[in-house]
């Protein structure tokens, strides 16, 4: 009798526990994952099972939970969640080495009707605005691809706490396939994406859905790199200053990761302080950069990786001009410069608006 008193008494426990903590119910053991290098991201774009869908299938993301979040009453369900104040929504569990939260929030306006302030599609009411919860002001960023007549509608507010949906919403695309198809279809949201982006894949893929910038094998890096830029890119190794080739480089451009291909640097933001190495006073693409302490030489310092090529790139020191203050000390054996000229040749054209200007 004790026994079976103790097993209810654990579970009535354990029941309260999870209401309780209500925004811990999807943590970082349930990705399966340590979680050393997970970041949460939380979106309200209407119906959570498309959302959901949408993310999922994007590189670097590895669970997408979906719930309820940005009302006043606790414990929300799915027939009493809207009475509440809730918005249906999803959070984002993302790989932080594999793609970033500026990805992600591509990805949300890429997905959604950012100047309807009524609902989304077929789904009218309050509880299926868009919305984006930020955790950090890093997340705290508007809408500015230029793609939309009207007005954002999108409001921006602080996570105040994350309620999962009950388990049968949870992946609803996959168990109900068909159901799923049927309610997509008829929803008039893939309508809508396609007059806005037309046939444009999602950030962070090609043209066929595929991640965009991946590290290649060690064997291909053997035979496509030069010894200096595969110890340098692979083995963290520092080239000679002065002896390089871009620490004197004035041509306008960009500068990608010589593995990958990711967009890191402009030259718009490269200045000569004398060290020998390019040096930048910040990145081009900040989601395309990791940076990881390095305690080797005795010294405590910031290494900078690429993110999709985890190449070694160099330093960063806050020894920079104002206004960031900041000095990212790059090795050009991890880099190939792509002159402004090339960019459209060279699959680079949406950054040729960065020089018009200069040009004038």
């Amino acid at each position: 009798m004790k026994i079976i008193l103790g097993i209810l008494l654990l579970a009535f426990f354990g029941a309260v526990a999870s209401m309780v903590l209500g925004t811990k119910a999807t943590s970082e053991t349930d990705t399966g994952k340590s979680g050393k290098n997970l970041q949460t991201a939380v979106f309200a774009g209407g119906c959570f099972w498309c959302i959901e869908a949408d993310f999922e299938k994007s590189p670097g993301v590895v669970k997408v939970v979906s719930g309820y979040t940005g009302g006043q009453g606790e414990n929300p369900t799915y027939e009493d969640y809207a009475r509440k104040g809730h918005v249906e929504a999803v959070q984002v569990f993302f790989d932080q080495t594999k793609t970033s939260y500026k990805e992600m929030l591509d990805i949300f306006w890429r997905n959604i009707d950012p100047t309807d302030p009524g609902g989304q599609f077929v789904d009218r009411g309050l509880q299926y605005r868009s919305v984006i919860f930020y955790q950090n002001e890093e997340q705290k960023r508007l809408e500015n691809s230029g793609r939309f007549a009207k007005p954002i509608a999108t409001e921006i507010r602080p996570l105040t706490g994350f309620y999962p949906a009950e388990e049968y919403h949870q992946d609803y695309y996959k168990k109900y396939p068909i159901r799923y198809g049927h309610y997509r279809s008829g929803s008039g949201r893939d309508r809508f994406l396609r007059q806005v982006w037309g046939d444009k894949p999602q950030p962070g893929t090609d043209k066929s859905g595929n991640p965009k910038y991946k590290k290649p094998s060690d064997a291909e890096l053997r035979q496509r790199l030069t010894p200096l830029q595969y110890n340098v890119t692979q083995q963290a190794g520092t080239e000679p200053p002065f002896h390089n080739e871009y620490w004197d480089n004035k041509r306008d451009g960009i500068y990608v990761d010589i593995v990958s291909g990711e967009p890191l640097f402009s030259s718009l933001d490269k200045y000569d302080i004398g060290t020998g190495w390019a040096s930048f006073t910040k990145p081009l693409e900040p989601g395309n950069l990791v940076e990881r302490e390095d305690c080797s030489l005795f010294t405590r310092r910031t290494e900078v990786r690429s993110r999709h090529g985890d190449s070694h790139l160099g330093h960063v020191f806050p020894d920079g001009p104002p206004p960031a203050g900041l000095r990212y000390c790059i090795n050009s054996a991890a880099l190939r410069f792509i002159p402004k000229e090339e960019l459209e040749k060279e699959g680079y054209g949406e950054y040729l608006h960065l020089f018009e200007s200069k040009g004038k």
